[in-house]
């Protein structure tokens, strides 16, 4: 599917592990604006999809767009790491296969008032679901310095940490921190940027880092990869894309652990010794997949 700038990451590749021709149900945990989804449903006549996103924004935009498919569609919006507490909405014994595409999506990128891109100038925010109430902003305004250094380091992996939080701490005592381009400027600042073809503006890990504190993007997800291999059925496939190497990492030591546990007794089989990247002629088209990775296992 394409529109808002949309193009699913690795989507012949997620078929594939998906194994997404059989009858039955799939999960998508990150539904966005549905582009997998979307292609099973077109391909597969015999397919029902359950899809959950935190980003209202997105399901409303993507509920319009697959609306000739809503009789074998329903979405909610919630945090995927829901999924195994909300079992009035999900027939187990009928579930297939589960999709989690943990990268941010175009849509979101687009939107200037979201605070997601450094490109655009916008609030502080990055927030996936707007109803609560951490925001970029007020990490940035109230974490003491340490903090802050520490975030950056962990999830960012940035080097000069420490320098780029007392830089922040000075600039927000002034009033001078407010928007994207604040942000981006400061940053720009402090590991004197200069572009490069094929380096990485440093504002993108700046970003990414206080995104995933505003969401909580890591915490419980090898939790809740095990528990739900252990929940499904054998012969049911579970697909992850990653973006970032913290994300991968977890994927990775998670289906590991499964695949080589219980005295003897796996619980998966894993699909992808070695993660999924997407091919030249795709990053080429679409440069948000550049870093994605797709790991895939079965249940057995």
């Amino acid at each position: 599917m394409k529109g808002y700038g949309h193009t699913p990451v690795l989507l012949e590749e997620t078929l594939f592990f998906l194994q997404a021709s059989r009858p039955g149900v799939y999960l998508d945990g990150t539904f966005g604006l549905g582009g997998h989804s979307l292609e099973i449903l077109k391909r597969n006549p015999s397919a029902r999809i359950i899809g959950f996103d935190r980003d209202e924004a997105s399901l409303r935009a993507a509920a319009d767009r697959i609306k000739g498919y809503a009789d074998r569609l329903s979405l909610y919006q919630a945090d995927f790491r829901q999924l195994l507490e909300l079992e009035d909405l999900i027939p187990w014994d009928e579930v297939r296969g589960a999709l989690f595409d943990l990268g941010l999506s175009s849509f979101q990128l687009a939107d200037p008032a979201r605070g997601f891109s450094f490109n655009q100038e916008g609030p502080l925010d990055m927030r996936m679901d707007t109803r609560q109430k951490i925001t970029a902003e007020k990490i940035l305004m109230t974490y003491p310095e340490d903090r802050l250094a520490e975030l950056f380091k962990k999830y960012g992996e940035l080097h000069q940490a420490k320098l780029l939080a007392r830089k922040i701490v000075s600039l927000r005592k002034l009033g001078l921190l407010k928007t994207t381009t604040d942000l981006k400027k400061l940053v720009e600042g402090t590991y004197h940027w200069v572009p490069q073809k094929n380096r990485l503006h440093p504002a993108a890990k700046v970003f990414q880092a206080l995104r995933i504190e505003v969401n909580q993007e890591l915490d419980g997800l090898d939790d809740f990869l095990e528990r739900l291999a252990r929940k499904c059925l054998p012969e049911t496939r579970l697909v992850v894309i990653s973006f970032h190497s913290l994300e991968d990492r977890l994927v990775k030591r998670t289906w590991q652990q499964l695949a080589f546990s219980e005295k003897g007794q796996p619980v998966v089989k894993i699909l992808t010794k070695k993660p999924v990247r997407p091919t030249p002629e795709e990053t080429e088209a679409n440069t948000r997949s550049h870093s994605a990775k797709l790991r895939a296992v079965e249940r057995i």
